[in-house]
């Protein structure tokens, strides 16, 4: 089995366990399968955004349907997405809370058709993080402080050179996290180099201090 760790920076581990962060709520989802053998590295975070139904939150609804738990009859909305199957590695709540659903070292299926950094296919070799939001509207002090973290410890483990909303690598398809998502306070959060980000919501390195 490939370790996809093997060429991550040489830092303290003690996140992790394997491909499971620690500190994590963890919901095992069935929705996922090995990375293709010919991925060199996992190196790029994908952001997202969710909310089901749509603008409702805390309702665990989400939970469900990466564990394919999710009664289809429950509201009039769920009709249009009746029997998908998707998953994330990690769903970060309104307040803050943690959820992962797949190992890192495994390809969560998140990302659909896409594009990114000359390579297709992004669910191949990226890790996928879920904010419980609506595309286009604003995101939680906590969400982002969970965020930040969480990027940090697996840039620990794996060696990540990009970081990119769902929006960049299915532009056309997918619209989310949306212009609601701060992508300057996240770049100030983490204090990674401008060019990880996408081009179009970077930020001046001296208007973050």
């Amino acid at each position: 089995m490939t370790n996809w760790a093997d060429s991550a920076p040489a830092a303290d581990m003690a996140p992790w366990e394997g491909g499971w962060y620690r500190t994590a709520q963890r919901l095992a989802s069935p929705n996922h399968g090995p990375r293709p053998v010919q991925t060199s590295q996992v190196d790029l975070i994908v952001v997202h955004s969710i909310s089901l139904p749509p603008g409702e939150y805390g309702g665990g609804a989400v939970q469900q349907l990466f564990t394919n738990t999710l009664d289809w009859d429950a509201h009039p909305y769920y009709q249009g997405i009746r029997g998908l199957q998707v998953s994330a590695h990690f769903f970060i709540e309104r307040t803050g809370v943690l959820w992962q659903f797949v190992d890192c070292d495994l390809r969560a299926w998140h990302a659909g058709q896409s594009f990114y950094r000359g390579r297709s296919q992004c669910n191949d070799d990226s890790i996928g993080i879920e904010l419980e939001g609506l595309e286009g509207l604003h995101f939680e002090s906590a969400q982002y402080e969970t965020l930040a973290r969480v990027c940090q410890d697996i840039a620990l483990r794996y060696p990540i050179e990009h970081i990119a909303g769902h929006e960049h690598i299915a532009p056309g398809r997918k619209l989310d996290p949306g212009p609601g998502f701060d992508w300057p306070r996240l770049q100030g959060a983490l204090d990674w180099p401008a060019q990880r980000f996408p081009l179009n919501t970077r930020a001046d390195p001296l208007q973050l201090r």
